[in-house]
């Protein structure tokens, strides 16, 4: 059995409210399927969002960070003194100004 063109109902029809939109046609089965669907994938979001779960879930874990055991520390051998002052060879070294001189 054939569908005549007056049986037959778009699956989206335009807006009734003067824009160029379309809306889901719910005389058409397929139209009434998607309408409910979408408010039912909507509202199963939004009850996500509310008890915090599936891809709304806070991470469970800090960050991660290396062991110490994995990345240890290295003992570069004793602090220096500091009441020994190194003597320096070169006296471009020592860090104070050198003397200008003068033309």
């Amino acid at each position: 059995m054939t569908q005549g063109d007056g049986d037959h109902e778009p699956v989206f029809k335009k807006s009734r409210w003067g824009t160029n939109r379309y809306v889901y046609n719910l005389n058409n089965p397929v139209g009434l399927a998607l309408a409910i669907g979408s408010v039912l994938f909507a509202g199963v979001m939004m009850l996500m969002m509310e008890t915090r779960s599936g891809p709304f879930e806070p991470p469970k874990e800090t960050p991660w960070s290396p062991p110490v055991e994995d990345y240890p520390t290295y003992d570069f051998g004793p602090a220096p003194d500091a009441s020994k002052s190194p003597e320096p060879s070169d006296p471009g070294t020592t860090g104070s100004p050198s003397p200008a001189q003068l033309p």
